[in-house]
């Protein structure tokens, strides 16, 4: 099973490459991120790791732990730099699922049902971006979810234990960034072709 190892090596390599442009960005001001955005994404992504190890996911759910520990780190430094820090009853209502995920994972004993919860929060919390992204398909980059959909493919081959609740997150994160990607090539599509006729 070495080759679980190796694939689980590359997620990680591939997260790294995905998040240090973006952590550059946030140091040289060119990137403000929302403070509770990213707090809230690092809580789901971390929680789901810890179900995904519950549930003897094993060296495929460590790219996930990394993820969640760097998004946590993206969450204190978009703080510390005085980024995006407004907050509204959106953000608490998705702050509040995602940590009642806890509770429900406790009362059932079973890791599933957090990661369901989980995994509902963290693809709504794309609901902002997606707006953003359809009105200025130029702001998001395709390549940051291009790698996030290849990580999360490796994620799930990677896994040692092949369940829903090991497999739920990284797939639907996977889906959701692909449509995403195809979104925003439509919208590029549509913005030249109307440059093209003006």
């Amino acid at each position: 099973m070495f080759y679980k190892e190796i694939l689980s090596v590359i997620a990680i390599v591939l997260t790294l490459a995905a998040f240090v442009p973006y952590i550059r960005a946030i140091f040289n001001g060119a990137i403000r991120p929302h403070v509770f955005s990213w707090v809230i994404w690092g809580a789901t992504t971390f929680l789901a790791f810890l179900a995904q190890l519950e549930d003897k996911g094993g060296v495929g759910a460590w790219p996930i732990g990394v993820s969640g520990s760097i998004t946590i780190f993206i969450a204190c430094l978009a703080y510390i730099k005085r980024a995006d820090v407004t907050i509204t009853k959106t953000d608490w209502l998705f702050f509040v699922a995602a940590l009642s995920s806890l509770p429900l994972w406790y009362l059932t004993s079973d890791p599933l049902w957090a990661v369901v919860l989980l995994t509902i929060v963290d693809v709504l919390g794309f609901g902002p971006t997606v707006r953003k992204a359809y009105h200025l398909p130029y702001s998001e980059s395709q390549l940051f979810f291009g790698l996030f959909t290849v990580r999360n493919l490796l994620v799930m081959m990677a896994l040692e234990n092949h369940s829903i609740t090991t497999l739920l997150f990284p797939a639907t994160i996977a889906a959701v960034c692909v449509l995403l990607m195809m979104m925003i090539a439509y919208r590029r599509r549509v913005l030249a072709s109307k440059v093209s006729i003006d």
